[in-house]
């Protein structure tokens, strides 16, 4: 980690007087071309931070990390080997690769990770052939045990985000997580001791207005959720999580993006209170939290023990390097407006050692070691 402090150094700019003299008249040809403020785009907005403040370079993880929220990234020997190099150069052990499959697909992407040795561990995804017809659910359970022999060590990402179905389309949808249908499947996953991740509506700023009240509009315009053909609520969509750990508590779910509660953590706050087998990763969201650094660390800093990092952004030591400086460093008003979506300034959260060891990695093996 190197803290950078940015100062003027008038004798360099002695040494560059013709070239700046060039640029102020290229500045001044370019400032009479700029952009009236009033027609500017809000899609176009790329504010650049102005203040001289320290700015912390953070090239690997304060700790070994595992990223407990990655996908098929790698679709070859070249790519996954990519992959690995990023890992490495950032202090990232291991990944965890949600496939979302069953079947041959699981099959073919065992058979290319399995490889990779430790770097990797594969979770499946649930059959759902046939859950809108009578019977289902037995013929699911085998292919998930299947599975589980082939290697599978957890299941996930499971799609939960309630949105409706329009009138033209073909099915009719997945079920809710506290669908009947589903319990076969999350008992037989604690049964097996395979953790579930869950991901659980969208953030609360997808159901607002997309006017100029919202928050979040840059981002969520992109993300909309709109409550029409059986699209349900963000907050019926958290209590059916709920209902979800009420009926499995031998089964291990872990909410990702920390169940999509940052604009409220105070309930997913109250989910830990209550419910010891969730945990939840801090997975693409740390455009939502690092804007509110004091109540995000604090909120850390107490449920340290159920939190896990990942990233699910793809992978490059780019990513790792701006999710490490977010977690380990006090910076302040910064901007990843590429990265995250948003337009707001970001802040480092400062987490403690204690703090940062856990959601790094061992939260992450009380998880995935408990096959």
């Amino acid at each position: 980690m190197k803290t950078i402090f940015r100062k003027n150094r008038s004798a360099e700019k002695a040494l560059y007087r013709p070239v700046l003299a060039a640029v102020a008249i290229s500045f001044t040809f370019f400032t009479c071309q700029a952009q009236d403020a009033n027609d500017l785009k809000l899609k176009d907005y790329r504010p650049v931070s102005i203040y001289k403040i320290p700015v912390t370079n953070v090239t690997r993880a304060k700790y070994p990390a595992i990223d407990m929220h990655t996908h098929v990234y790698g679709k070859n020997d070249q790519s996954i080997a990519q992959w690995i190099k990023a890992m490495d150069a950032c202090g990232v052990e291991k990944a965890i690769v949600f496939t979302g499959a069953a079947g041959p697909r699981f099959d073919t992407l065992v058979k290319m990770y399995s490889k990779y040795g430790d770097r990797f561990e594969l979770w499946c995804g649930f059959d759902y052939t046939g859950y809108d017809q009578p019977g289902y659910g037995p013929a699911a359970v085998r292919e998930l045990e299947r599975c589980f022999r082939s290697g599978a060590k957890g299941v996930g990402e499971v799609m939960f985000k309630g949105k409706g179905i329009a009138p033209s389309a073909k099915t009719r949808g997945i079920m809710l997580p506290d669908d009947p249908r589903m319990d076969p499947l999350f008992e037989k996953c604690a049964e097996l001791r395979l953790p579930v991740n869950l991901h659980i509506s969208e953030d609360k700023w997808m159901y607002e207005r997309m006017d100029s009240t919202n928050d979040g509009l840059m981002n969520a315009s992109k993300w909309e959720v709109r409550i029409e053909n059986g699209a349900k609520t963000h907050e019926e969509m958290l209590e059916r999580l709920e209902n979800t750990l009420k009926k499995h508590p031998r089964t291990i779910f872990v909410a990702a993006h920390l169940a999509n509660c940052c604009a409220d953590l105070s309930v997913l706050a109250d989910y830990f209170d209550k419910y010891p087998n969730l945990y939840a990763d801090i997975s693409a969201r740390f455009g939502e939290i690092a804007p509110i650094p004091k109540f995000v660390h604090d909120f850390i800093e107490k449920y340290q023990d159920r939190i896990v990092y990942g990233t699910d952004m793809s992978f490059s030591e780019r990513i790792y390097r701006i999710t490490f400086r977010i977690l380990e460093t006090a910076d302040e008003h910064f901007y990843e407006i590429n990265t995250f979506g948003y337009h707001w300034p970001l802040y480092g959260l400062f987490l403690s050692d204690k703090a940062l060891k856990k959601v790094y990695r061992d939260n992450a093996l009380k998880i995935i070691n408990r096959q």
